[in-house]
């Protein structure tokens, strides 16, 4: 569907907001808080982000861009082409970081951008009248974005809002495993950030109910470990793949045609059938069960278990 971006707000030092609406007005359809829309770039790529505004909202959506350091031409073009007034392009919010509502307590981690789904996920639960707490860490002010809007949570309720600085902390290590440790053991635990801070979540959760535990990725940890090779079956040709390269840059240096948008592991365009052999499976598309019956595989992220792996290409 297509959106006009009706406002653009200076959310931190590298983050924007977006406020997208229909472009002759009416609702937008329905999202759920933890959702995410994918944006379709005029440069062909695809690009996920989280719904920061209240799910009860059908006139608009609200997303935020953190322009990218290392950008590879999504969150750049982004913050340098998309105008006030322009037309853009979306995909159905989608939802795969589902806030558990009936929950007894609801435990949310934040690591930078990571805040945009929680902000989603705090005014359901608000509107619903249960039990929260945002532990929000960011490198330092300047980089945190919406922190007007937390710090009014924490005015409201100092006790359900913990902030911490990287800078702020006299070289002492963010404890991710004393704020686990603190938390009920019937709480539902959400936590979306950085690579580092969701591998500390997860070992940190390691003795929790898997269903109590969830995690948001806003990118794969991209399997470039290298050693294989990987044959195509339909132009009967093999590839090696080296190590420091994914199956994805192996295919595009040796001139094969293949689709890909995001190369996070998250929009799905880069999905080919596997014929034979076993993947790695380094995703944030493919259900657990889908990753399990190794059919299909992320070529942009994901690598190979054994010596060699046949795709339908």
């Amino acid at each position: 569907m297509q959106v006009r971006v009706k406002r653009i707000t200076y959310e931190a030092e590298t983050v924007n907001s977006y406020e997208l609406v229909r472009p002759c007005g009416g609702d937008l359809p329905r999202f759920t808080a933890g959702g995410h829309i994918d944006l379709h770039l005029p440069n062909g790529l695809i690009r996920s982000y989280s719904l920061t505004n209240d799910q009860r909202e059908r006139h608009r959506y609200v997303i935020a861009v953190n322009k990218d350091a290392a950008s590879r031409g999504g969150s750049a073009f982004i913050h340098e082409r998309v105008r006030v007034g322009d037309i853009v392009t979306l995909s159905q919010p989608r939802n795969n970081f589902a806030l558990h509502e009936n929950a007894d307590n609801s435990i949310l981690i934040a690591g930078g951008i990571g805040i945009t789904p929680l902000l989603s996920m705090i005014r359901r639960l608000e509107a619903l009248g249960r039990p929260w707490r945002l532990v929000y860490a960011a490198r330092n002010r300047l980089a945190a974005a919406f922190l007007d809007e937390v710090n009014a949570l924490r005015s409201k309720a100092q006790s359900n809002v913990q902030i911490d600085f990287d800078d702020e902390r006299s070289g002492r290590v963010f404890d991710l495993p004393d704020v686990v440790r603190r938390a009920p053991l019937g709480a539902h635990l959400y936590c979306c950030g950085p690579l580092p801070m969701l591998e500390a979540f997860k070992r940190a959760t390691a003795d929790r109910s898997v269903d109590r535990v969830h995690v948001e990725y806003f990118q794969a940890d991209a399997a470039i470990e290298g050693g294989f090779d990987v044959r195509l079956a339909r132009s009967n040709r093999t590839v090696p793949v080296e190590a420091g390269k994914t199956i994805l840059n192996a295919l595009l240096d040796a001139g094969t045609a293949v689709n890909y948008s995001c190369m996070d592991g998250i929009c799905g365009t880069c999905e080919t059938r596997v014929l034979d052999g076993v993947p790695d499976h380094r995703d944030h598309f493919l259900s657990k069960d889908e990753q399990a019956a190794n059919k299909t595989i992320m070529i942009c992220c994901s690598g190979a278990k054994s010596r060699t792996l046949v795709l339908d290409l």
